[in-house]
């Protein structure tokens, strides 16, 4: 098989694991908008089947997702050559995407799991902290979907930057 006969299978494959990295991360604040208490304390509050998949993939997935977005990336330099690494729209997509990482990484990850052990209260003053955390994590992930946007806009019409 020729190896450019390849590339849509790897593109492909490449696009869904990279968006598949940071997506539990992207999703998960939008998972608590309609709750009014965190999960720490009733059974009945705990997180549904949905939550509880995006929680594993954020935590043991990653590396997995990891390898496979490496993987499928250094296929893609294999089949298209080394010139595409000099591309300026290039390094700019995959150093906003880096970012993104970090941001999902660093900031996300660590707001959800505080929010998940917040107590459920009837107290008007952790009922707003929950509320509180929970927007700001929402908002992190209104910035997360610009950058998304940004990276598609750089990969698909390749401006000269």
């Amino acid at each position: 098989m020729e190896l450019g006969a390849l590339f849509p299978w790897l593109l492909a494959t490449h696009v869904l694991l990279a968006i598949s990295l940071f997506m539990p991360s992207f999703l998960l604040p939008f998972t608590f908008r309609f709750r009014r208490h965190g999960y720490a304390e009733s059974p009945e509050s705990r997180p549904g089947s949905t939550v509880r998949t995006l929680l594993w993939l954020q935590g043991n997935g990653t590396v997995i997702i990891g390898s496979g977005v490496a993987l499928t990336g250094l296929g893609l330099v294999a089949v298209l050559g080394t010139q595409l690494l000099s591309q300026p729209w290039l390094l700019v997509a995959l150093s906003i995407y880096a970012a993104n990482l970090a941001a999902a990484f660093f900031v996300q990850r660590p707001g959800v799991r505080r929010l998940l052990r917040l107590p459920s209260g009837a107290d008007p003053a952790e009922q707003d902290r929950w509320r509180a955390l929970a927007r700001r994590q929402r908002y992190v992930s209104y910035l997360m979907a610009g950058a998304i946007g940004i990276i598609g806009f750089l990969m698909m019409s390749k401006p000269e930057l």
